[in-house]
């Protein structure tokens, strides 16, 4: 792996619908976050049982478990996007329907300690990934799900819908996970 740096893409600069994630990511270089932002979103995760992994904030909403499958996945496919588009792909990529991934997936009947680690080995494939390209690979462009944008944006939506999600736990999960071990 070289040394890479990965600029944050300014807004105008990609897709309008990346501004929920992208918000989420602070200027500069994105390729140290990605090497630690995981580890800062996992450590609350591996505190927590399997029976408190499984808790949901509401009905239909997803459980910890599936917070975590659901990072893997998305991670995988940003990734892979960023590969076709850095490879100089030029046919489009697919949208996917994270519901129905988290749906067919059974999450929820896994170990959290084995949901983490899978996270952590796509994390370190990721990391390999854009570790090895170089500035112009990073800003190839492709298309996936109706949208254009290059291999970079893909790094900087990772660590954005990372901390998406690391919020979301923070503010909806962990709160009622306390108040349920403290018995009440």
């Amino acid at each position: 792996m070289t040394a890479v740096t990965i600029p944050r893409p300014a807004a105008g600069e990609y897709n309008a619908t990346f501004e929920a994630y992208l918000s989420q990511v602070p200027p500069g270089d994105v390729f140290p976050l990605l090497a630690r932002s995981l580890e800062e979103t996992l450590a609350p995760v591996t505190a927590l049982t399997d029976a408190e992994a499984d808790y949901r904030y509401a009905p239909g909403k997803w459980s910890v478990k599936e917070i975590v499958g659901h990072l893997a996945d998305a991670e995988r496919i940003f990734a892979y996007r960023a590969l076709v588009f850095a490879r100089g792909e030029r046919q489009p990529q697919p949208g996917f329907d994270e519901n129905a991934y988290v749906a067919a997936a059974k999450f929820s009947a896994r170990p959290l300690a084995g949901l983490v680690a899978e996270l952590r080995a796509v994390r370190a494939a990721t990391l390999a990934l854009f570790g090895g390209l170089d500035a112009e690979e990073l800003t190839r462009r492709g298309v996936a799900n109706g949208r254009e944008c290059d291999a970079r944006t893909l790094a900087a939506v990772i660590v954005g819908h990372e901390r998406h999600h690391a919020a979301v736990l923070a503010e909806r999960y962990y709160p009622a996970i306390r108040r349920a071990r403290a018995g009440g």
